[in-house]
């Protein structure tokens, strides 16, 4: 009964408000018609104290007379069109009052759900749908419950992730792992909710979960890259160079994330595993000959035009994620932290934040400390 008053409430309400403009039109052209005619009568006044101090004519009075008097009818007589307008009216009012509620108990007849129980909470967990917040609720309700679940963690440790709710990540991962065991997948994932943590920096404690990932899987291309990327970020160029380079040599050529470790090869001062070269935007190895010879003026200047070429590829072409995250990456390493956001944000354009690739664009933001507040929406 409940629903079927709000129901009533609401169509009342939308049928007032589209009724308002057509009563108030009516009443707005009444009003002006009423001070036209008052200002007809006051021009009449006026023409008899004309007459009287002498300042007009007797025929000239008379003229006036007529004219003021034949507009001041015109005005007072309700036209034709006029009742023709108001019949209008009432047609469109007959129209919102009648049809609006039609119409929608129809369209709710259709793709609504009239039999269907309002449904509690508790309802509601039991039978989510797909509704995430919903699965998520019921997870850390049995999960409270039951808190040695371990495969109950395992599934919500990467949920946790993918909504930043990194405390909780770790909390979810370090529980899967305790009492499922380590494995690589698990392991990838706590490192990276610890580098969420610590704003995209590897730390001692990610890279120690990261080598025990090794250890399980020699091959781990994640794990790989983050140790590398660790070295790099403390300053051990060519510790970092040498471990891009090996995680290039055992990748396939078409690997999603040859052309990041490329970028990453050059920046530390190595040559580009053979087929990286050739990827769009990444410097040939004849731009790395040519950089060594050049100061440190003309190796800016060189990165920067490679830079722009970059960015104007992505302008024509915007499908290509890889390109997107090399070009937020280098105007970072370029110090332009603006482009760098417009970057961004032009990448989230071509891929939206819910979707898979914005998500690794926010990821890429977080870890080079770009601020992403109003991009996720």
């Amino acid at each position: 009964m409940l629903f079927w008053i709000l129901v009533a409430a609401l169509t009342a309400a939308v049928a007032a408000i589209l009724l308002y403009p057509l009563l108030r039109g009516a009443k707005a052209v009444d009003d002006m018609r009423a001070g036209e005619a008052a200002v007809y009568r006051d021009q009449l006044r006026e023409l008899d104290r004309d007459r009287a101090g002498g300042l007009i004519s007797a025929d000239e009075a008379d003229y006036a007379r007529a004219e003021i008097g034949r507009r001041l009818i015109t005005v007072s007589a309700a036209p034709v069109t006029d009742r023709k307008l108001s019949k209008h009216h009432r047609l469109s009012e007959a129209f919102v009052l009648l049809m609006l509620p039609i119409v929608g108990l129809c369209l709710y007849s259709l793709v609504g759900r009239p039999d269907l129980p309002s449904q509690p909470l508790e309802a509601r967990l039991e039978n989510p749908g797909n509704d995430m917040a919903i699965l998520v609720a019921k997870a850390e309700r049995h999960l409270a419950q039951n808190p040695d679940d371990g495969k109950g963690w395992d599934v919500l440790a990467p949920i946790y992730f993918n909504t930043m709710r990194v405390a909780d990540a770790e909390n979810a991962y370090r529980n899967a792992i305790r009492m499922l065991g380590p494995s690589p997948a698990r392991l990838d994932g706590l490192a990276e909710t610890l580098m969420a943590t610590s704003n995209g920096v590897v730390t001692e404690d990610a890279r120690k979960v990261l080598e025990q990932s090794l250890q399980l899987q020699p091959d781990n291309p994640k794990a790989s890259f983050y140790i590398a990327l660790g070295m790099e970020q403390a300053g051990r160029s060519a510790e970092a160079k040498v471990a891009f380079e090996a995680l290039a040599k055992q990748s396939p050529a078409d690997a999603p994330w040859m052309p990041l470790v490329a970028e990453h090869i050059a920046k530390n001062g190595g040559a580009l595993p053979s087929g990286a070269a050739n990827a769009p935007g990444n410097p040939t190895q004849a731009d790395v000959a040519a950089a060594e010879n050049m100061n440190a003026g003309d190796q800016q200047q060189m990165i920067q035009g490679m830079v722009e070429s970059l960015d104007a590829k992505l302008t024509e072409d915007p499908n290509n994620l890889e390109g997107w995250l090399r070009l937020v990456r280098s105007y970072v390493v370029l110090k332009d932290k603006d482009r760098a956001v417009g970057a961004l944000k032009r990448g989230l354009a071509a891929f939206p934040a819910s979707s898979e690739q914005g998500k690794q664009l926010l990821a890429l933001a977080r870890e080079l400390d770009i601020a992403t507040e109003g991009m996720t929406e």
